[in-house]
C-alpha cells in the first residue's frame, strides 16, 4: 500500500510498504537547498526515522536532483543578515548529521544535476544511483567559497586523496565519471531506466532485516567516524567565515548576473 504525504511544497514524502521516497519539490530551482526546503527535509527525515521505513529514496523532481545552496537567496538574505550564512549552512550540516545517523538505509537516486552541497549529499547516503548523463560536482571553490560542511562526507565517500582532487580542481563531471571516482554506486545508462535501477536497488536493500540493516549501518557509523560531529559543525562555521567575505560575495554576484 502507498501512503503519500506532503511535508510541505517544497518536499514530498511518500511511503510504499518498507520504502520510502524523499522528494526534493523545487524544479523550478532545480531542487536548491533555502530556509523552507531545509526546514522541510528536516521535518521529513524525522517523520521517517519514526515509520516502520527500512529503507528511504532521496531524489529530486524535474531535471535536477540538487543545485546546492540556493546561492541568490543566501546573497538576498545576507544583504539583510550577515549571520544568516552561517545559520543556514549550520542547518545543512544538522541535516547531514540526521541523515546519516538514521537507522534506515539511505539511498540518493540522482536523477539528474546533483553540485555542490547538493552532491555532497550524495555523500551523505549510504548508496548512490545516477545515470550516464547526470552532472555531479563540488564547484564551490569556482564560485569563491569553500565546500566545507560536505567535506567530511567526500572524504568519507572517495577516501582523502581523490576528494582532495575533485574539491580543488571544482568543476563538475559526468555520472560515468563520478562511477569511475567511486562517486557513484550504481550507474544507468540513462535517465529513462534510472527509475527502474533505483526500484531494484532498494526493494533488495528492503529484503534485509530491519534490525540487521539498522545494526550493521550504525557499527559502520563508528567504524569511520560518522557519529562525530565536531568537524561538520566546524565545517559549517568554516563555510560561513568564506561566504562573508567580500571576494565570496562579489564572485557569487557576479555569477547571478549571468
Amino acid at each position: 500500500m502507498t501512503n503519500e504525504q506532503t511535508a510541505s511544497s517544497a518536499v514530498l514524502l511518500k511511503h510504499d510498504g518498507s520504502i520510502a521516497t524523499l522528494t526534493m519539490n523545487r524544479p523550478d530551482a532545480r531542487n536548491a537547498m533555502s530556509v523552507e526546503i531545509l526546514d522541510a527535509m528536516h521535518d521529513a527525515v524525522d517523520a521517517v526515522r519514526d515509520s516502520d521505513a527500512s529503507v528511504l529514496v532521496i531524489t529530486g523532481s524535474g531535471r535536477a536532483f540538487c543545485a546546492g545552496m540556493d546561492l541568490k537567496a543566501v546573497l538576498i538574505e545576507l544583504s539583510g543578515d550577515p549571520d544568516m550564512g552561517e545559520r543556514l549552512l549550520t542547518r545543512l550540516a544538522e541535516l547531514t548529521l540526521k541523515i546519516r545517523s538514521l537507522p534506515q538505509v539511505t539511498v540518493a537516486s540522482v536523477n539528474g544535476a546533483a553540485i555542490g552541497g547538493g552532491c555532497g549529499l550524495t555523500c551523505v547516503c549510504d548508496v548512490t544511483i545516477s545515470h550516464a548523463d547526470a552532472k555531479l560536482g563540488f564547484p564551490e571553490v569556482d564560485l569563491g567559497i569553500c565546500p566545507a560542511v560536505i567535506a567530511p562526507w567526500v572524504v568519507k565517500k572517495l577516501g582523502a586523496g581523490v576528494a582532495r582532487k575533485a574539491m580543488l580542481m571544482g568543476g563538475v563531471m559526468s555520472g560515468t565519471a563520478g562511477h569511475e571516482i567511486g562517486l557513484v554506486d550504481q550507474l544507468a545508462p540513462n535517465r529513462d531506466t534510472l527509475d527502474s535501477l533505483t526500484s531494484d536497488v532498494a526493494h533488495r536493500l528492503a529484503e534485509g532485516g530491519p534490525k540487521a540493516l539498522s545494526a550493521t549501518k550504525n557499527l559502520l557509523n563508528q567504524l569511520d567516524g560518522s557519529l562525530d560531529e565536531s568537524m561538520v559543525m566546524r565545517g559549517a562555521k568554516l563555510s560561513a567565515q568564506v561566504l562573508a567575505t567580500p571576494e565570496a560575495q562579489a564572485a557569487l554576484a557576479a555569477r547571478m548576473k549571468r
